[in-house]
């Protein structure tokens, strides 16, 4: 917006006392705001110096001024930040870029849908170049790939929480390792291998360039995994045994799972896995089986590496994103737990919600301001404040229409 306001406009403004009274006031309210140890959880969970929880998912829908989202129900992962923030949870966030992969669907004048490319305007979107000491930009090569690959980072800021996109597309870079942070579903099976190792192990190792310590790991469905391999290779080169680490590990990872059709979930071939991840092999002193084992599926043991697979299984607390989905999933992945009786498979759940003062329109949040209170939306998880609905006359509703209930 201010890139296409007139500049005599923000001329005038700056010579205008009164808006720069409210400008003040708006600015002080928001830094107050945005301090970190402050919130909910800090007032309940734990304090202000504990280290935050890394959160990577391949996606994100946070707003229309940053067109990178691939599909609809990345708004999920923005709003989980944006809640985040409102609640203070210490939470820091990875991603791609992706700046050629946002869509826009169009209705041809003969009824055929089609997608038009949006392009990522990256100078005058909300997002920052993260630079290093010495002012220059910041680049991170990422480990286990050869030829090398660097990244670029960028960040976002989703109120208290730091969301930081990698972005392969460098000239130091080769030319078809440059367009790995251009689109998600690339269709080269290598290809694809070589994104989520730079989600997972390159997302981990811009942490480790940034100095920023986290205390557990959540993921956001299968594609960012290799960040557990990630964390298991930096434990065993300190020093740790294989199964300590895996078990460390474990403990400090959370999983979220949305895909509820086996289709929608990552599968790679082992002998491309043993080709790509010859560092770990090495490192673990155990054999190429035994150190992709928790990718196996059971029901076919050949079928490939399944990153959900293991992500389940090298992860301590594992949810759905709804009670029917999280049956869904007990099912679905019962294989990994055989002696586990279905209803006991420790896949639980958690209906998504939504970031309520995103989504809210404007003229419900004038009427349920109206008669819940003017407090109602920064308490909008209070139980209490929802009973108050039953106050709002019928005639707000709307008209019935002919066999509603």
């Amino acid at each position: 917006m201010l890139h296409y306001i007139d500049r005599e406009i923000l001329e005038s403004a700056l010579k205008d006392l009164k808006f720069l009274r409210h400008y003040d006031a708006v600015m002080a309210r928001f830094t107050s705001e945005m301090k970190s140890g402050a919130g909910w959880f800090y007032e309940n969970i734990a304090d202000p110096g504990v280290l935050p929880i890394a959160y990577f998912s391949a996606e994100y829908g946070l707003h229309h001024s940053l067109p990178f989202m691939p599909e609809a129900s990345v708004f999920l992962a923005g709003d989980f930040l944006k809640e985040s923030s409102d609640l203070g949870v210490p939470l820091i966030a990875v991603g791609f870029m992706y700046p050629e992969g946002y869509l826009r669907q169009r209705l041809s004048p003969d009824g055929w849908q089609g997608s038009e490319s949006a392009t990522l305007d990256r100078e005058n979107a909300p997002i920052y170049r993260v630079l290093d000491d010495k002012g220059n930009r910041l680049t991170v090569k990422v480990p286990v790939i050869d030829p090398p690959i660097y990244v670029e980072v960028w960040k976002v800021r989703v109120g208290r929480v730091s969301l930081y996109l990698i972005d392969t597309n460098l000239e130091i870079n080769d030319p078809w390792n440059r367009t790995i942070s251009s689109h998600l579903y690339i269709g080269s099976i290598e290809q694809r291998l070589r994104q989520e190792i730079v989600l997972g192990i390159g997302g981990t190792e811009v942490l480790r360039a940034l100095g920023i310590k986290h205390s557990a790991l959540h993921l956001n469905e299968g594609h960012p995994a290799f960040a557990i391999l990630e964390r298991v290779r930096e434990r065993i080169e300190g020093g740790m045994s294989y199964k300590d680490a895996i078990e460390q590990v474990r403990e400090t990872t959370i999983f979220t799972t949305h895909t509820p059709v086996p289709a929608g979930h990552d599968v790679f071939p082992f002998s491309l896995m043993e080709k790509i991840f010859q560092f770990l092999l090495g490192g673990a002193r155990a054999g190429p089986r035994h150190i992709f084992q928790p990718g196996n599926q059971p029901k076919d043991p050949d079928a490939g590496f399944n990153m959900t697979a293991f992500a389940l299984k090298m992860s301590q607390y594992r949810n759905g994103v709804s009670g029917r989905h999280g049956e869904v999933a007990r099912r679905m992945w019962q294989s990994l737990w055989p002696d586990t009786p279905e209803e006991q498979v420790p896949i639980t759940h958690i209906t998504n919600g939504v970031h309520v003062p995103t989504w809210i329109e404007p003229r419900a949040e004038l009427l349920l301001t109206r008669y819940l209170g003017p407090g109602w939306l920064s308490g909008h998880d209070n139980p209490d404040i929802w009973k108050l609905v039953y106050d709002i006359p019928m005639k707000f509703y709307g008209r019935p229409t002919t066999g509603s209930r």
